[in-house]
Order: C-alpha cells, then sequence, then structure tokens
C-alpha cells in the first residue's frame, strides 16, 4: 500500500472538473488524509484547458508532487497534456464518449470507462463526474460510504432523489471499473489515515477568516483573480458581525475607502493582485502620509499588465516595497502557508495600528488558490493590539483656545496618538500635504525634516514573531541555505529533504517580513552556509536583489528563478539546485 498518491482531473473548462475534485479531495479530507491541491484554469469562464490535481497522503505535504498516479480525463487534450506525468503503474481512466487513445510512450494503463453514457441513463450527463469519482475508488479501493456524506452535503437542498442519484452514479462508476481493471482493482490504494479532523481550504479563505478574528469589519474591494474569493468569503460573513462588504468601482476607491473607515476606527481592509495595486499605489502613499492604518492583501500573478492572471508569479515584491512616489514607511509580511495566512492576517491589523501605516500581506496565486490541509487553528493565541488609539477620557483635560491635538506629535518611537473623528479636544487636520504636528499644512523645510524622520523612525522597531523562519536551519556549516518566500516552502522542503539523504548539507530560511527586511536575523545564516540559493517565481530575482541590498554577501547569493506560471515541483528543484553546488 501507498503512503501518498497523485490524482488529478482534467477537461475543459465550465464541465465540472472543479465539483469533481472538491467531492473527492473533501472525502479524503474526511478520512483523516493530508491534502495539497493546485488548479491549472484559463482566464475565462468556459472552455479551454483546466485540471485540478491533488496529492493525498499520510503525512503533512506542502507542495504540488512532480509525478501522477491516477489521471481522470474528459477529453483527449487530457491524456496529450498530462500523460508525462504518470508513473510507469500509473493508471488513466478515461470517459468512452471521446473515443480516447493512449500516446505511444505512454507507459500507463488506460482504462475506458463509459462516464458520459452512464450517467445519462441516470437521468443526466452532467453526474459523468460523480462516475468518474466512483471509477477513482475503485483504483484507490476507497469506501464509497464517506462519499455519501460529502454528496448529502452538496446536493441535500436539492432533494434526497437527486442525493439518491449521485451516489448511484458513483456505484455504477466504481463497478465499471472494477470489471475493467480486473486483478488490478484497489492497486493504488493508501494506507490507512489517522482519522482526524482537519480543515481544508485555499489561503484566500485563510486570509478572510482571519481578518475576522482580527477584528476587521470592513472591505472595499474590486474583483480580481486571484484574490476574488477574500471579498466573497467576507460578503457572506461580515454582514451576521455587523460589518460590511462594498464592491467598488474600481481598486483606487477601494483603498480610500479602507483608509476612510479605519479614520473612522473600524478596522478594514482590501485585497486586491498586481494590476489593482498599481492603483492603489497614490492611495498607498495617502496612508503613509497621513498615518492612518490600512491593510492591503497582495496575491500575486503573472504579469506586466494583464498578463497570466490565473498563473503563478511572485514578482510584485520590489512594487510592494517601493512603489510609491516619495518615501513611507511601510511594512510587507509574506505567509508561506494557510494556517500562517491566517495568523499572519491578524498580525497585519495590528501592526497597522500599532505603527499607524499601511500593511501589505503579500500572497501569491499558488498559496491563495491552493487548497491544503490545515490543523485546527488556535483561537487562544489571537491579540488584539491597537497601538495608541486613546481612549475618550484620556483627552478630558480642555486645551488652550485655539490650540489643536498634536495628531502628528513627534515621538521617540515616531508613532503619535490617535484619536477617533468626534472625540472631544480631539480636533486636528488630516491632509495629504506635508503638515506640522497638528495636522496644518506646512512647508518649512525644518519642519518637513522633522516630519519625514518621524515617520520613517517607526520601522526600527517592527518586529514579527519567525520574521526569518529558521525551522529548516539545522546545520553550522550548510552547503546550501534555501530563500524563499510565500507558496515556494513546500518545494523548498522537500527538495532539501532529498538532498540531505544525498550527503548535501542543507538549511532553509523562509522570509516572513519582507519589509523593513530583518538583516540581523538573516545575515548570521548566510554566513554559516558555502551558497545561498533563492528560490523565487520572477525573472529579476527580486528578493535575492532584496537580501544582497540589505545583506551583502553577493558572491554567495544565486538565484533559482521560474517565471513559467507552473509553481516549483521538488525533483524540478532537487536537480536544479544540484547544477549550482
Amino acid at each position: 500500500m501507498m503512503k501518498q498518491l497523485s490524482w488529478k482531473v482534467g477537461g475543459q473548462q465550465g464541465e465540472g472538473i472543479e465539483s469533481t475534485g472538491e467531492i473527492f479531495s473533501m472525502a479524503m479530507n474526511r478520512l483523516g488524509y493530508f491534502l495539497y491541491g493546485y488548479r491549472h484554469f484559463s482566464s475565462r469562464i468556459k472552455g479551454g484547458h483546466t485540471n485540478n490535481k491533488i496529492r493525498v497522503s499520510t503525512t503533512q505535504v506542502r507542495a504540488v508532487e512532480d509525478s501522477l498516479d491516477i489521471l481522470v480525463a474528459f477529453d483527449q487534450e487530457t491524456i496529450d497534456v498530462n500523460y508525462h506525468e504518470l508513473h510507469n503503474s500509473g493508471i488513466i481512466v478515461a470517459d468512452a464518449k471521446f473515443k480516447p487513445v493512449n500516446p505511444d510512450d505512454s507507459n500507463a494503463e488506460l482504462i475506458i470507462v463509459p462516464f458520459t453514457e452512464i450517467a445519462s441513463e441516470l437521468g443526466t450527463s452532467l453526474m459523468k463526474n460523480m462516475v468518474a469519482i466512483g471509477s477513482t475508488c475503485a483504483i484507490m479501493d476507497l469506501p464509497l460510504d464517506v462519499f455519501r456524506d460529502v454528496v448529502q452535503e452538496i446536493f441535500g437542498r436539492k432533494g434526497e432523489v437527486v442525493v439518491q442519484k449521485n451516489m448511484e452514479a458513483i456505484e455504477e462508476g466504481f463497478k465499471a471499473a472494477k470489471e475493467l481493471l480486473g486483478e488490478k482493482s484497489g492497486s493504488l490504494a493508501l494506507e490507512k489515515a489517522d482519522g482526524k479532523q482537519r480543515m481544508f481550504m485555499i489561503g484566500n479563505d485563510a486570509i478572510a477568516l482571519g481578518a475576522i478574528a482580527g477584528g476587521a469589519r470592513f472591505m472595499a474591494a474590486y474583483p480580481i483573480t486571484p484574490a476574488s474569493e477574500i471579498m466573497e468569503y467576507l460578503i457572506k460573513k461580515l454582514p451576521a458581525l455587523g460589518g460590511a462588504v462594498i464592491q467598488t468601482e474600481d481598486e483606487i476607491a477601494a483603498a480610500t475607502m479602507a483608509i476612510g473607515a479605519n479614520y473612522a476606527g473600524v478596522r478594514s481592509l482590501t485585497a486586491s493582485a498586481g494590476p489593482g495595486l498599481s492603483l492603489m499605489m497614490e492611495s498607498i502613499g495617502l496612508s503613509g502620509m497621513t498615518e492612518q492604518p490600512l491593510v492591503i492583501v497582495d496575491t500575486q500573478r503573472g504579469g506586466p499588465s494583464t498578463g497570466l492572471p490565473t498563473k503563478q508569479e511572485q514578482s510584485d515584491l520590489m512594487q510592494m516595497i517601493y512603489g510609491t512616489h516619495g518615501e513611507i514607511p511601510k511594512i510587507v509580511i509574506a505567509p508561506s502557508t494557510a494556517e500562517e495566512a491566517f495568523y499572519d492576517t491578524i498580525d497585519a491589523f495590528n501592526l497597522a495600528e500599532q505603527f499607524q501605516c499601511p500593511v501589505i500581506l503579500l500572497s501569491d496565486l499558488q498559496l491563495s488558490l491552493g487548497k491544503q490541509t490545515v490543523e485546527p487553528l488556535n483561537y487562544e493565541k489571537v491579540k488584539i493590539n491597537r497601538g495608541k488609539l486613546v481612549a475618550s477620557e484620556d483627552l478630558l483635560e480642555e486645551l488652550e483656545p485655539k490650540q489643536y491635538f498634536k495628531r502628528y506629535e513627534v515621538t521617540e518611537d515616531g508613532v503619535s496618538k490617535r484619536v477617533l473623528p468626534g472625540m472631544k479636544n480631539g480636533i486636528h487636520h488630516v491632509t495629504g500635504v506635508e503638515h506640522d504636528e497638528s495636522g496644518k499644512p506646512s512647508e518649512s523645510s525644518f519642519n518637513r525634516q522633522i516630519q519625514m524622520d518621524k515617520r520613517m523612525k517607526k520601522l526600527e522597531s517592527v518586529t514579527l514573531h519567525k520574521a526569518v523562519d529558521q525551522d529548516g536551519a539545522k546545520h553550522d556549516d550548510a552547503d546550501i541555505l534555501f530563500v524563499g518566500f510565500n507558496s515556494t516552502r513546500g518545494a523548498i522542503e522537500e527538495a532539501a529533504a532529498k538532498l540531505e539523504a544525498g550527503g548535501i548539507k542543507v538549511n532553509h530560511a523562509h522570509i516572513r517580513l519582507l519589509h523593513p527586511f530583518p538583516a540581523e536575523e538573516f545575515a548570521p545564516l548566510a554566513e554559516k552556509a558555502k551558497k545561498v540559493i533563492v528560490v523565487e517565481h520572477n525573472a529579476t530575482g527580486q528578493l535575492a536583489s532584496i537580501i544582497k541590498m540589505n545583506v551583502g554577501m553577493a558572491h554567495k547569493i544565486k538565484s533559482l528563478k521560474k517565471y513559467d506560471g507552473n509553481p516549483f515541483l521538488p525533483n524540478e528543484l532537487e536537480l536544479l539546485s544540484k547544477e549550482l553546488v
């Protein structure tokens, strides 16, 4: 029996590929397996090849698998595009309707099951995906009962007849595949899972849940791939908590609305992707100049311009740090798993209010839309820190006549007291031009330098738990130090383990605080390595450049870059690394 298995379903976009993967993975999750899923899809509503690859394991997995055990095909294109990933012992199970052909150089076995015909005989061809799931059950020797609960949950509102018909489709698919497989039935069975109940979610859902737990009650956003799920999640949840979501006319309005809501005292956010962040840049500068908290989620995708809107990339890093005109304090943090995305979102709101500046939560398509197993979250770890927000009773002392509250008072740490509109004795100016301590516009060169120094001083005290995640750094004299951010973590961890097994000493550091860069934490790790290999999804080595700027050691820093729209795979990363050692 197998400890892990990789399964993929493919076909034309709009014919149920996503729902097929969802039903399969929900059942495997309920059996207690660990999962990691990644969808390849086109930037259109219907048509074009799409596939959903799901890795199922008895232990934690955080990356897409290089190879493939089972390929479920709804068209010939799925076979032609994906068969090369299959093991020699892999199985293609395909719908008889399109007369599937196994390529000449394929070593996988082709099993032809009449998905569409069986589904049509049961009432509708739409159930062909359920027949395909039944066929998968025969290959993996899975219990059909676990799917009944999933089918009931998904189709229960349509009535018991619909639930029963879908279960019959699964059962008929199981029988048909079992007969065709003969002795090979159950040949790709997995070892039994531990049966524990865990969450299975995409990174965007984890971010949205983190926003709720962190006290956010307002979101303004404009839909864009791959960030829209954050807004869709909060549209369903925030109203019940007294909150609201507004779909704005554009990203400029979204960012300024979020600033306004934060100014009024409501924890607020917006979320977008690269093109939307470009439009927000002036507003981000406004947040920095007016010292208003602002949380922005940037889910990176292929660029520039419209680029590859449904493909993986990490090319927004420089823009997120240096994109605004002029200089402002800004914090950029980057979770690497869905679990981290939940906690880091809470941290983002705390940091935004503590330092009264924009905080960008940087994600990427693989993390935002990839679905993964998440251990139960610890809500006792959730702490709310509103910084120097003044309670009304602290402002009761009368001010001198015509004296304004010093909203931008120069302080030792650069952070001033903040008040909400309407508080007694809290009147002050708020303007995007340079201003004095009370907010009144000022073009004094002396004042300008003081206020600039005050704002930039905030960055000196920014901290984040595990700003550099060093859990994978165990050697004092490593041959390689792998460095990455966001979703590259899983592939790096697996590549590192394989290189270690081959006698190469490997450390791994994942950067979670990208700006201000935690140079003091990172430098000792780089010093202890012969080579520093920076793994990132862009063409120019942006993270490598950031490291060189802040730490130096350019002579030992090498880049492993991938920018074809696909995620790094563990074996691929292992082989590329060996070429650099």
